[in-house]
């Protein structure tokens, strides 16, 4: 039910049409009206292009313009700013959600996130913000944080699993690097202060306490003081130190692989009872991600690479899935083997996989390996997609091969 107007309003509005829509639609913005708002910019932008500003019943817009393409796109375009005025003022009075579905036809995720930056996430408004943060992308990783702090770990472990491990590589980064970053700050807040509390019945002078805290990572202080560790214990359940690791994978920035590593070696010291298997190629869990992080971070590579190439050449993809050979092929990649990679991929890929499945990490294998110097590995995927009976990726492979433009 509309509020009551001032009767006065009325004496003071134009009688032309064009100045009376523009004096209500200043009316609308003043008194933050924004579903009203809308409807007058509507209206204002029918009269503008000589149409009633009511649309006549069952009338439809091709009849009203004549079949008037441009005045049709123009009048698109008039709406959709019209929802971008009626949303953002929907956002910025806390209709969370109703400001979303105005601005969502707009496409413009960068302006919802600047007008939802503006707004703190409460009791309230949670449920809201995380649906538009989160699920629909607009700023994933502040959804995501929203969820670890205000449901807890093991909830935002669960949502990463069902919800976000099957979108894009760059969303599950988004979250992996979230979810990284917050257990490891609190997993190396608890350790330094157990180490704090327990160091001078350890042995441990005090100067020398100070400066470990002042030094160590969490993995360099679980590693030189094994007493930590000592009698079965742990900081954080243990469930989630791995799914942590294991969505860490992902990950690219040096300091969060560090802190995967980091990670992996406080799991190493865990008593055998908290030490769960993994999925093939991480059957030995703590130690083949190890392995894994300490390649991405230039060590022991070739130790690691033999491990992995190991794993995919002799684990059954019929019975344990590819997981093997995609880790393998990855680190490859991932290591500076671009060239080796798409070898790998080619040689070991299962015959029942789609090539279509795994074509856009093909192709920026064989552009990386182009641009490293190998002239041959175009060719090669060519013929790999031609035995597969896949033309379409027959077609994409040429664009590597096409002369560049010069002049």
């Amino acid at each position: 039910m509309s509020s009551p107007l001032d009767p006065a309003l009325l004496q003071r509005l134009s009688p032309e049409p064009a100045k009376r829509i523009d004096e209500v639609i200043g009316y609308f913005r003043r008194e933050k009206r924004p579903v009203e708002l809308f409807e007058a910019l509507k209206m204002k932008s029918r009269l503008a292009h000589q149409l009633p500003m009511i649309a006549a019943p069952d009338v439809s817009l091709e009849a009203e313009t004549q079949g008037d393409v441009l005045i049709q796109r123009q009048l698109e375009d008039d709406l959709l700013d019209a929802c971008r005025q009626a949303g953002a003022m929907l956002i910025e009075s806390g209709k969370i959600g109703e400001g979303y579905m105005y601005l969502r036809p707009v496409g413009d995720n960068a302006l919802i996130k600047r007008l939802l930056d503006a707004v703190e996430i409460d009791d309230d408004n949670y449920d809201e913000m995380t649906h538009v943060l989160l699920h629909e992308g607009v700023d994933l990783g502040r959804g995501y944080l929203a969820v670890i702090q205000q449901q807890g770990t093991c909830n935002s472990i669960t949502l990463y699993d069902q919800a976000i491990a099957n979108r894009s590589k760059a969303d599950r980064q988004i979250a992996s690097s979230v979810l990284l970053n917050h257990f490891y700050d609190e997993l190396n807040s608890l350790v330094r202060d157990d180490f704090a509390n327990r160091a001078a019945s350890n042995g441990v002078d005090p100067a020398e306490t100070q400066r470990a805290l002042d030094n160590l990572s969490l993995g360099d202080l679980v590693c030189k003081y094994t007493w930590i560790m000592g009698g079965g214990g742990y900081h954080l359940d243990t469930t989630h130190l791995a799914s942590v690791i294991r969505f860490a994978t992902v990950l690219d920035q040096p300091e969060l692989i560090d802190k995967a590593h980091q990670l992996c070696q406080y799991g190493r010291r865990l008593a055998a009872d908290f030490q769960y298997p993994g999925d093939e190629p991480f059957v030995d869990f703590y130690p083949a991600y190890t392995a894994f992080f300490s390649a991405l971070m230039g060590q022991n590579v070739d130790s690691s690479l033999r491990l992995f190439e190991q794993k995919a050449r002799t684990v059954d993809p019929i019975t344990q899935g590819s997981g093997a050979i995609e880790t393998y092929i990855d680190l490859l990649d991932r290591t500076g083997s671009p060239a080796k990679a798409l070898r790998a991929a080619i040689e070991l890929f299962p015959a029942d996989v789609p090539v279509g499945r795994v074509m856009p990490e093909m192709m920026a294998m064989a552009t990386r390996a182009i641009q490293s110097g190998d002239d041959l590995i175009a060719s090669k995927l060519e013929n790999f997609c031609f035995e597969r009976g896949d033309l379409l990726g027959v077609a994409a492979v040429s664009e590597l091969t096409k002369p560049s433009k010069t002049g």
